[in-house]
């Protein structure tokens, strides 16, 4: 397939990526971690493009998880200071896409003033329907997961609804974003693979990609091959098909 080419496929409905890698290809460059992570955004970039181009409808991005708080404090605040610039930069490019974008994690846990970027993108966005770039910030499955049961068990408590009302679309309901479909396909690049607490919930029966490309080299090309090799994979959903 020729590099960028849309691939001559069905596309999945929504895909993942955790994008690692930053700090090794800044490493590999003789240069500061921060440079990895500024490099990365080209990536993030040409991917969001692609997949509007390509008619996929959902994208999320594992930008910083809860996790990731524990960094060194100046790579840190290095991390905001990109994704700020990226929503203030990046805004128009959404809106002529017809991308919206969406903030996916404990959001309150971010700077004021990224969180007002975020809030003003998110808004400004929301009319668009191309596709929905979901960033996964301040973001970790367990929480989610932690989050959505203390809900329920207080709808218990206060007799809002019993024991045999809790169904997994009820906790569902009570996810981050209830309305998010699961993805159909995790790609997840420097040759690792975890999920490292990545929408634990929601990949039950996701289609995994990895490669050891780290993320500052990834394009869309390489979209393209993740894409083209989820096409040719038969998806049972725990089911008996014809040929099995």
């Amino acid at each position: 397939m020729p590099s960028g080419d849309r691939p001559d496929c069905a596309m999945p409905c929504h895909v993942a990526i955790i994008m690692d890698g930053n700090g090794r290809w800044a490493k590999s460059q003789g240069w500061q971690r921060l440079r990895g992570h500024q490099a990365g955004i080209d990536s993030v970039r040409d991917v969001v493009e692609a997949c509007a181009e390509w008619g996929i409808a959902n994208l999320t991005l594992y930008a910083f998880s809860t996790e990731n708080w524990s960094r060194p404090r100046l790579e840190v605040a290095g991390l905001m200071k990109y994704l700020k610039s990226f929503l203030l930069a990046e805004k128009s490019t959404l809106l002529e896409n017809g991308v919206r974008l969406q903030g996916l994690g404990q959001l309150e846990d971010l700077p004021d003033d990224v969180l007002s970027v975020l809030r003003q993108v998110e808004a400004d966005t929301a009319h668009c329907t191309t596709m929905t770039l979901r960033l996964a910030l301040s973001y970790g499955g367990r929480q989610e997961i932690a989050t959505a049961v203390k809900q329920v068990c207080q709808k218990v408590s206060a007799g809002e609804l019993t024991v045999d009302d809790v169904t997994p679309e009820f906790i569902q309901s009570n996810l981050y974003d209830p309305q998010m479909p699961d993805p159909d396909l995790v790609i997840r690049t420097a040759n690792e693979h975890r999920l490292s607490n990545f929408l634990l919930w929601q990949t039950s029966y996701a289609e995994f990609y990895f490669l050891e490309k780290l993320w500052p080299e990834f394009r869309r090309g390489d979209l393209g091959e993740a894409v083209l090799n989820y096409s040719q994979r038969l998806r049972k959903f725990g089911k008996v098909v014809d040929n099995d």
